[in-house]
């Protein structure tokens, strides 16, 4: 595995902690931030080829 899809996988796993973290804390703002950014992850991975269903939830 390469850094980039390293370095990618790495921060759709840190984002879903966060988003989960807001979620469970009841800050809609930040779980809204947190959603855009994964989305924005997994977009970022279908471009370029990396697999990450074994990774996100």
């Amino acid at each position: 595995m390469d850094a980039f899809t390293a370095g990618l996988l790495q921060r759709i796993k840190a984002t879903e902690s966060d988003l989960t973290m807001a979620r469970e804390t009841g800050d809609d703002f930040l779980a809204e931030v947190e959603q855009a950014e994964l989305e924005d992850l997994h977009r970022l991975a279908a471009e370029h080829g990396v697999q990450v269903g074994a990774v996100s939830a």
